[in-house]
């Protein structure tokens, strides 16, 4: 409408084309943002943060992540924004039959071997401590609810070599758990660090753990 008055198209003119009212029009003019809406995209962009970091997170752990950094949120809030645009947790939706795993791998797998039958095999073996780490993530009942496990075992020894246990599969779950078996073994760099394609073994503060220790995802 601003480039169509500078050409001498009267704003009332161009209203009435666009079957909009003058007033409201001005009101957005003055104020184009309302503060309710600028207080959602604040929200927005700490639940995207979230989910972006890990893709098992659902709109109750989210919520709890935006409270954290200081927005009052409530968990039907941070459901409605998830929803509208489609941030779901990995685990909260069937998939279809034959789908694949959720999201793309981001490394390649160094421990398959193609056999003389042309099938993948995985060799899970070493020639020394700290060469091949393998890691996952298990769940457990307990009389205060789940309990979940991830354990980083050393291929070499068979044992286990860090671990962390929490009420919350999350990132941080895995995180703890590579570290704890870093400052249990030392320098590491180069050791291989295997684990299935899980959300919590994609995110970005696991990569950077990895990273940050030299490990080899």
């Amino acid at each position: 409408m601003s480039e169509l008055a500078e050409d001498g198209i009267p704003v009332t003119v161009t209203c009435r084309v666009f079957k909009l009212a003058r007033q409201p029009y001005y009101r957005w003019l003055a104020n184009p943002i309302t503060d309710t809406e600028l207080v959602e995209a604040y929200r927005a962009n700490i639940l995207f943060d979230a989910h972006r970091a890990d893709l098992g997170f659902g709109h109750r752990l989210l919520a709890d992540v935006a409270r954290e950094a200081g927005q009052d949120i409530s968990d039907r809030t941070a459901w409605k924004i998830a929803s509208d645009n489609g941030w779901w947790s990995v685990f909260g939706k069937k998939r279809a039959k034959n789908a694949k795993l959720p999201g793309p791998a981001v490394h390649d797998d160094l421990c398959a071997r193609i056999d003389e039958h042309g099938r993948v095999r995985h060799e899970f073996t070493a020639d020394g401590p700290n060469r091949l780490w393998l890691t996952d993530i298990t769940e457990h009942w307990t009389d205060e609810g789940w309990l979940y496990l991830c354990a980083v075992k050393d291929a070499f020894s068979g044992k286990i070599v860090g671990y962390c246990m929490d009420s919350r599969m999350t990132s941080d779950l895995a995180v703890a758990a590579l570290e704890n078996a870093v400052s249990m073994c030392g320098p590491v760099a180069g050791c291989v660090v295997h684990s299935d394609g899980g959300s919590q073994f994609r995110s970005r503060d696991f990569l950077a753990a990895l990273n940050r220790h030299g490990l080899v995802g």
